[in-house]
Parts: structure tokens; sequence; C-alpha cells
């Protein structure tokens, strides 16, 4: 993708995610989200779904990137986002690091009060089942980075039912 910094260890499933990050996830309650950061297209500045959602927690920068239909990245302090998105050349659009995301933005200066994992457990058949999305509780509500089927999602508010909560730390 040509962000600097960005080598994605892509996991799958709820048990692999917390083993790898869950304890880490879980010491990012009390802190504050200072910034965050989305990838958005030049021209028309739509959001590249694809490219990982960066929030920073006081200095610590949690990048969290899903990719197909149930792998998770969970890096940490790896993306430069002040740095130009490369390889991109030969395309009619520019991808380039923003800071501005109606989602993201209320969320910023507010205590995070919680990690969850989230794993989509319907009760029917669905293709995205097993799936996990992370969430992030403050006291002003929730904000999710979930699996959009082979991309980032960004919902905010409560979670489906069908979730399974993985709370960590606890």
């Amino acid at each position: 993708m040509g962000i600097s910094g960005f080598g994605p260890s892509f996991l799958i499933g709820v048990d692999a995610i917390r083993q790898a990050h869950g304890s880490r996830l879980a010491t990012l309650a009390g802190r504050r989200l200072t910034g965050f950061a989305v990838v958005r297209f030049v021209e028309d500045g739509d959001w590249f779904a694809d490219c990982p959602v960066v929030l920073d927690f006081d200095g610590i920068q949690v990048e969290v990137c899903h990719w197909k239909l149930d792998e998770l990245s969970i890096d940490w302090d790896t993306i430069d986002t002040a740095a130009t998105i490369t390889g991109w050349e030969s395309s009619e659009l520019t991808p380039r690091w923003s800071h501005s995301d109606e989602r993201l933005e209320p969320f910023v200066g507010h205590e995070l009060r919680e990690v969850t994992l989230l794993e989509w457990q319907p009760a029917d058949s669905d293709l995205a089942a097993g799936t996990v999305a992370v969430e992030f509780t403050f006291a002003s509500g929730c904000l999710r980075i979930v699996n959009g089927l082979d991309e980032n999602s960004i919902e905010v508010g409560a979670a489906h039912p069908d979730y399974v909560r993985h709370r960590l730390g606890h």
C-alpha cells in the first residue's frame, strides 16, 4: 500500500488476536484518544477503507486493519502518518493521511474506559461469522473498527446483538 512502517501481521479468530494483543489493548484503558489518522483520496476525499485505522492514545499508537473475510492485523507504533504514501504514481487517485473523520472526531480528547474484542456470531448462517471487531468504549459512547468484508468499517453506538463480547483485562 506504500504506507511507511506498515507491515501487517494478520491473525484469524478471537483467540489468536486476544493472545497476541489482548493484554496490550487492555492497558490502553485510562488513556485519552489524542488523535487518529485514516487514508483518504485527495481527489474526492473518499476514505480508502483498505488502509489501517490509526488511533493515538496519549502517545501509544494502535493500528487496526481488516483484510479478506476474517483476517485482522493490530500493530503498535509502526506507521508514520506524516510520511507520504508512495507507489501510487500511475494511479488516478492520490492517497494521503487525513486527521478528519466525522465518526472518530467526537471521541478525541476523551478517556478510554475499555477495549473489547467482539466476535460476530449470528444465529443464522453468515459469511462473516467469526470475524472480530475491536471496540473502544468511552464515557460518551463506543467506537468499533469492524470487518467490512475485506476492508475496515467504522461503527459508533451500541454494537449489534449478534456480537459476542470478549472483555480484556478482567
